[in-house]
């Protein structure tokens, strides 16, 4: 069909929990987009069935969720429900730089979105970078172009052509020599500058390759970490990404120990090291010099991704996952757990118990045919002893046969 210009494609196991917890949102994915007149169609493929087509794809977890677009296959990472999947249909189905050619538009746009990536000016090498990394990076978020008249008199731009990015009800300008790359760039400020992190958030911000700062929080610390994150922009925005995490379950798995609520805790996500401060934090004074000394180094570094860390964490899942099974279901737990112990006890009990049988059967045999190793010694030695006895017998009874033989009787004597 072609009107059809992507198709949205789940890939899945018949056998696989999460796939079936998805089934119903995946239905209503497909009722949203033909409702709503999109041209994404949306499908769905047995991967254990066509695991050559998956394979093709690079399918290695179920389910797996790819828009295809022309020759491009984008990966689908977000949350799993209806209307972040939609989201991201029509995000990626669409051109990867859409045009804002009025202020109205741009309003319009500055409401639905908290951030937003324009480009301003004419044909340059820094369009083609924009486009490439718009081409690549539209899985995330929206980009625009737009000329500069659209914008607020407020918004003064150094020169063009320029990369804009608005959030936090600011705006900042890329900068090639500062900034690095732009790719780089636009991946670490399509945040905004402070986020409440859960799991999925904390995976995205590890892609970015930086250090991030959580906090486990009551509002007092949460007003402080935000006047951080806004005050102290332009020395920490390269290197931290500023956030709080309601509750400590997630970040005690993921340190493998017990943090207080509330504490802050800074995470480096390249290497799973993580550092606390010394003492409780009150003050913005405090949280400052804290976060310095995570830059500078004099801050001590916990964890990391070590051999023995490593070692750790498989040993922590492993008691994390029994213990959450004994918690939720005692019977269930002591079946799975109870049986394969048993068996493995009956087994081992089983090798032993038949090696000593054999044995008692073997001396019980020999002791019936009186083959023992002693008996056959004592045989040995009482025949040696009879050899010996017929030995020192023989010449005297050789000598009595000749001396009966040399005397002879008179009667014969005289026949002779």
């Amino acid at each position: 069909n072609k009107s059809v210009v992507a198709g949205l494609r789940c890939f899945y196991a018949p056998w696989c929990g999460y796939c079936k917890k998805l089934e119903p949102v995946w239905h209503d994915v497909g009722v949203e987009l033909k409702s709503s007149g999109s041209p994404v169609r949306v499908g769905k493929m047995d991967a254990t069935a066509y695991s050559g087509m998956a394979s093709e794809f690079g399918v290695r977890g179920y389910p797996t969720i790819k828009l295809l677009k022309g020759d491009l296959a984008y990966n689908y990472k977000g949350p799993r429900t209806k209307d972040d999947i939609v989201e991201f249909a029509n995000r990626v189905a669409g051109p990867a730089v859409r045009s804002l050619p009025s202020k109205q538009m741009f309003e319009h746009m500055m409401k639905r979105h908290d951030v937003l990536f324009v480009y301003v000016g004419g044909e340059s090498p820094l369009k083609e970078k924009y486009n490439d990394v718009a081409s690549e990076l539209i899985v995330y978020t929206y980009f625009f172009s737009a000329p500069e008249e659209v914008f607020p008199e407020s918004v003064t731009l150094p020169e063009l052509p320029a990369v804009v990015v608005f959030k936090d009800g600011a705006y900042f300008t890329y900068d090639e020599y500062e900034d690095a790359s732009l790719s780089s760039w636009v991946n670490k400020e399509r945040f905004q500058g402070y986020l409440q992190i859960d799991g999925f958030t904390l995976y995205e911000l590890g892609e970015t390759g930086g250090v991030c700062i959580k906090v486990v929080i009551h509002n007092i610390l949460k007003a402080l970490i935000q006047r951080v994150a806004k005050e102290y922009r332009e020395h920490f925005n390269r290197d931290f990404q500023f956030g709080h995490m309601d509750g400590n379950d997630y970040i005690n798995s993921l340190i493998m120990g017990e943090v207080t609520v509330p504490s802050v805790i800074i995470l480096n996500t390249s290497n799973e090291q993580y550092f606390l401060p010394s003492e409780p934090i009150e003050t913005m004074e405090q949280l400052v010099q804290f976060i310095n000394g995570v830059l500078n180094g004099s801050a001590q570094a916990n964890g990391g991704d070590g051999y023995i860390q490593r070692i750790k964490r498989v040993a922590f899942d492993a008691r994390s996952t029994i213990m959450s099974v004994f918690r939720s279901s005692p019977l269930l737990a002591c079946f799975l757990f109870g049986l394969p112990l048993g068996v493995i006890s009956l087994m081992c009990y089983g090798i032993c118990t038949a090696d000593s049988d054999d044995g008692s059967d073997d001396i019980d045999a020999l002791k019936r045919e009186g083959l023992t190793d002693e008996e056959e010694e004592e045989e040995e030695e009482e025949e040696e002893e009879r050899q010996r006895a017929t030995e020192l017998e023989g010449p005297e009874d050789g000598e009595n046969e000749e001396d009966d033989v040399g005397e002879k009787d008179p009667e014969e004597k005289k026949t002779d």
